[in-house]
């Protein structure tokens, strides 16, 4: 049998596949003429990392060797900088990589066949039911509130004996508004012991709201709590690729046979640790970034529009089936959104000049968002 014969007979893949969404990454502007352009649609930090991560990226030679598969050296700073101990962290391929670890230790498909239930808001994150359905397991979405919030009360009713994991995304991505302390402790007291808990913070450091619940703190007191956190976006190394999860040995013991060797490289370990090293000027840039964010939210308020509480660096449009038309326009000015078909715009936090070029498009736009 020749090839081209092979081909024609058809090799397919699990039958999940074909029910999947495919990931829409943020797409790059579309040059205009006279303009500079500006992506605003992936929530990336607009600044490159700091001087001292960029020069040890530049140092970093051993490219022809392994990565240390337990990340030991950022463990051990991550150790000292969350006050956890080292065991109870497991890196990954950023917060996705480390979010499918645990899912591929957790939840899938049981032996009688039947799969096992993933709770989350929706909309959330954009990759939760891709990699809950390839990892074999039944996505249950739960509606956001109408001010773009978990409806934490639905979501503790939806849990079954099926359910294995529950994925609480702070600041939600893309709507932006947080949990609080104390609703998702109460929510957590709700839930089964036998259930994991997800409290995935990949924008926690732009969170200025008190009220905002601490992952670290919830690992601490309850054993089915899991935190998820990044240096995609506030230290500014989302090519990277390094993100990690935090939980008791009860769960990290199992959670360690399904992590993917090698997740981290050398170059993003080093670059990892030197950031946290010089946290205090990774602080600074965000501060930058939330203070944009904030001069945005004020500015889109001011024209009447209704924004749901940003708290990471972006924001989101409820512009319905409005969407697309707006990011058109958008484009048309050199700036790339993020439309979400039928529903709403998030827009990241980019460079002033782009924040405002932003605001100045909302300013004529006749058809303002408005709580759904």
């Amino acid at each position: 049998m020749t090839s081209t014969e092979n081909t024609a007979g058809g090799v397919r893949p699990r039958p999940v596949v074909g029910l999947l969404p495919s990931y829409a990454a943020g797409k790059p502007p579309v040059p205009v003429e006279g303009l500079v352009s500006y992506k605003l649609s992936s929530n990336e930090n607009p600044l490159p990392p700091i001087p001292a991560v960029q020069q040890a990226i530049a140092a970093q030679t051993d490219f022809n060797r392994y990565p240390d598969p337990l990340s030991s050296r950022l463990r051990a700073a991550l150790a000292g900088f969350l006050d956890v101990p080292a065991e109870d962290i497991v890196t990954g391929a950023g917060s996705l990589g480390a979010l499918n670890q645990l899912l591929a230790t957790f939840a899938g498909q049981n032996d009688d066949g039947k799969p096992d239930e993933v709770i989350y808001a929706w909309r959330s994150f954009e990759a939760y039911p891709i990699s809950v359905g390839l990892a074999g397991a039944e996505s249950v979405r739960i509606p956001l509130t109408g001010d773009g919030r978990h409806d934490l009360d639905a979501m503790a009713e939806a849990v079954t004996a099926r359910t294995r994991m529950i994925l609480l995304c702070t600041p939600n991505n893309p709507t932006g508004p947080i949990l609080t302390a104390e609703e998702t402790e109460r929510f957590i007291k709700q839930v089964p012991a036998d259930v994991v808990v997800v409290i995935d913070e990949a924008y926690q450091e732009f969170v200025r709201d008190e009220r905002a619940v601490d992952g670290i703190e919830m690992y601490r007191k309850y054993p089915n709590v899991v935190v998820l956190r990044t240096f995609s976006k506030a230290h500014g190394l989302a090519g990277l690729r390094v993100g990690y999860s935090v939980s008791q040995p009860d769960l990290t013991q199992h959670l360690r046979v399904a992590a993917t060797p090698f997740a981290v490289s050398q170059i993003a370990e080093s670059a990892a640790v030197t950031s946290l090293e010089h946290f205090g000027e990774v602080v600074e840039r965000v501060q930058s970034i939330v203070d944009e964010r904030d001069r945005v939210t004020t500015g889109l308020r001011d024209l009447g529009w209704f924004v749901p509480a940003a708290q990471g660096n972006f924001v989101w449009l409820n512009l319905g089936a409005d969407s697309a038309e707006f990011a058109a326009l958008a484009g048309e000015r050199a700036l790339s959104v993020r439309a979400f078909a039928n529903e709403g715009v998030r827009v990241s936090i980019g460079e002033a000049e782009a924040n405002t070029r932003f605001l100045e498009l909302c300013a004529i736009y006749t058809k303002p968002p408005r709580r759904s």
